[in-house]
């Protein structure tokens, strides 16, 4: 008499499988899946697995979308680049002024403190302030920053040629020269370092642009 297999067990008890009940991912014999999805190749999917889609387009960065954004940060960089220059060329020229008159103190003290006499030499083509003494060894300079630069020393001399070295000499118990370093920046900017002979201090004045 024909036996029917519906109901039989394998050898372990338990009832074979069919398509419908079987478990989500599993590969059939002829290479495809059960659940009917095609896998990428290398990417098992089993239960729990999020669904996946072959047609859905991946999320990304665009390259419109980049050259937007470097368009958009170029243009913010350049409306702001002018006004960070000139807040940067303001701040060398108030810094270039402080120092000056620090300088110019410094050269005062000495001569009163040492009783010895002290030479500054103003050189407004290169920039630059030094100090002599007859101290041997005893030398001390100041170079202004990039963008400031020496404009004039007053009071101008007579048939002096502005551009040349001038040399100054502060003598102890003597009056203080009542001279003054003219600075200008790239801006037009003017701040004016001047020694008060009275007091022997440094005084900086701002100027308006001529």
């Amino acid at each position: 008499m024909p036996t029917s297999s519906v109901g039989k067990t394998n050898r372990v008890g338990r009832t074979p499988w069919s398509a419908a009940d079987a478990p989500v991912g599993l590969p059939r014999a002829d290479g495809g899946y059960l659940d009917g999805e095609k896998r990428e190749e290398g990417v098992p999917r089993g239960p729990g697995s999020p669904p996946h889609h072959p047609n859905h387009p991946r999320r990304g960065v665009t390259l419109v979308e980049m050259v937007v954004v470097v368009a958009i940060i170029a243009l913010i960089v350049g409306l702001s680049f002018p006004a960070a220059s000139a807040g940067l060329d303001n701040v060398r020229m108030v810094s270039a002024g402080d120092t000056v008159a620090t300088f110019l103190n410094a050269a005062v003290n000495r001569a009163e403190r040492h009783q010895q006499p002290v030479e500054l030499v103003i050189s407004p083509k290169e920039g630059r302030l030094t100090l002599y003494s007859n101290e041997p060894g005893f030398t001390r300079e100041l170079k202004m920053p990039e963008g400031v630069r020496i404009e004039a020393i007053l009071p101008v001399g007579e048939g002096g040629d502005p551009a040349q070295p001038r040399r100054i000499l502060f003598i102890p118990g003597a009056t203080i020269p009542g001279i003054g370093i003219q600075l200008v920046n790239r801006r037009n900017a003017h701040r004016r370092v001047r020694l008060d002979p009275m007091t022997g201090f440094p005084r900086v004045e701002s100027v308006e642009a001529q």
